[in-house]
């Protein structure tokens, strides 16, 4: 993953104080509903993760469904107690994607292919029931290559099937999205005028396909006095985290960042190195997502993908978790 965050994204408030206030701006989308622009709503106040804490393991060392493809984005379903994880299909044009389902020790429960995606930096998913339906990108930019979605697919996840599609926020520029399972949201991350914007909507409204009214709509901040490599978000509650970095064959080369941003005001709140996993084989940093514990507890998960040696083509699963929140 490559993906470079810039250093001059304005803030939310600035954004809002331009011309005394800016006008909405629209995408259609393929339900026919519209994408608004910069929102006066707010999201209600939530605790924050403390990032100086440690991390905890959740698995180690576990292959996907797509064995020689590092992992990507991930995401739970909190309600039928479901992880799901994005990674290119082997042999693919590397926008080809499949997601496997796992449970709670990393073992495999079952996979579905979504051909000409996009690169799966990060995924949702709503709980329907005892179905999970997965939200990621679609309709890659690029088919011949690792491109990047331009919309938002919405599916029922059935092992081996092929996923029946409904699409969203149509002809958007490097679109994906994250859940909050525990809030009912899903935030959606897309390009826009150059700038990546983070827009925030109930789960239920967005699944109606009525992206006419964020809770919050403001440009990502810079994460760090340079580019990063960006590497997975999710939110929770007033707070979107951030997961930046890259893959090191050397301990001593850590550089994975997570960033806490408030998304009332579209500032960074924390920013704190992780070391979760520091011993993996070239550790990479892939994907962040939200999950509570049938205990109650609150986690932040962090995704890395690693190797067994350098010269093994397979790669690697590995999950983590911090969980102290603080005010």
């Amino acid at each position: 993953m490559t993906e470079q965050v810039s250093r001059d994204l304005v803030s939310r408030r600035s954004l809002l104080r331009m011309g005394g206030g800016l006008a909405a701006t629209t995408a259609l989308l393929g339900t026919g509903a519209v994408f608004a622009g910069p929102a006066s709503a707010a999201v209600p106040a939530s605790k924050r993760f403390d990032l100086t804490k440690p991390s905890y393991d959740e698995f180690r060392g576990k292959i996907l469904h797509e064995a020689h493809h590092v992992m990507q984005g991930f995401a739970f379903d909190n309600q039928n107690v479901r992880i799901f994880i994005v990674n290119a299909r082997d042999g693919g044009t590397g926008d080809d994607l499949c997601v496997t389902q796992v449970n709670f020790s990393g073992e495999i429960q079952g996979s579905m292919h979504l051909g000409n995606a996009g690169h799966g930096v990060s995924i949702g998913v709503e709980p329907v029931g005892t179905d999970s339906y997965i939200w990621m990108e679609c309709d890659s930019d690029d088919p011949t290559s690792a491109g990047r979605g331009t919309a938002l697919a919405r599916f029922k996840f059935v092992n081996g099937g092929t996923p029946s599609v409904k699409k969203f926020l149509t002809g958007s520029d490097t679109i994906t999205c994250a859940t909050d399972p525990i809030t009912k949201r899903i935030a959606v991350r897309r390009k826009e005028s150059g700038k990546m914007f983070i827009s925030v909507y109930p789960l239920a409204s967005a699944a109606a396909g009525d992206f006419s009214a964020p809770l919050v709509h403001f440009p990502q901040p810079a994460l760090a006095a340079e580019p990063v490599t960006f590497q997975g978000y999710t939110i929770h509650g007033q707070y979107l985290y951030t997961l930046d970095g890259n893959g090191h064959a050397d301990p001593a080369d850590i550089d994975s960042y997570v960033t806490c941003i408030d998304m009332n005001t579209g500032k960074v709140k924390s920013r704190a190195l992780t070391k979760a996993g520091e011993s993996l084989v070239f550790r990479e940093p892939e994907g962040l997502g939200i999950y509570r514990s049938l205990a109650g507890e609150t986690r932040l998960y962090l995704g890395f993908g690693s190797r067994s040696s350098m010269d093994n083509p397979n790669r690697y699963a590995n999950l983590f978790y911090k969980n102290v929140l603080i005010d």
